[in-house]
């Protein structure tokens, strides 16, 4: 069985966010906070995981990310808050994953 997931980053201050979708989570997430990924997490330091999904289907976690994306922020804050309102960085949860 294959493991997907979906994921938001933000930077120290909360400011910015963004959306991604991966096959390796823990791998993903050690290239953001080590800034070997170009691009706007790098520009904007956006190193914090604060919410992450798990599904089964590249399809599904595409489709999810697609969603999330299209969304207002608002609806975005609303999910990290709802599973993680302090937003923590959850980058050690992943050693389990």
């Amino acid at each position: 069985m294959h493991r997907y997931w979906v994921y938001i980053l933000t930077n120290e201050h909360n400011g910015v966010l963004y959306i991604g979708v991966t096959g390796n989570l823990s791998r993903r997430i050690y290239q953001h906070r080590e800034g070997a990924v170009e691009g706007f997490t790098k520009t904007y330091n956006v190193k914090k995981l604060v919410y992450f999904e798990e599904m089964s289907e590249i399809s599904a976690a595409i489709e999810r990310e697609k969603q999330l994306k299209k969304g207002p922020r608002k609806r975005e804050v609303e999910l990290i808050q709802s599973l993680n309102p302090g937003w923590n960085d959850l980058f050690d949860q992943l050693i389990d994953l």
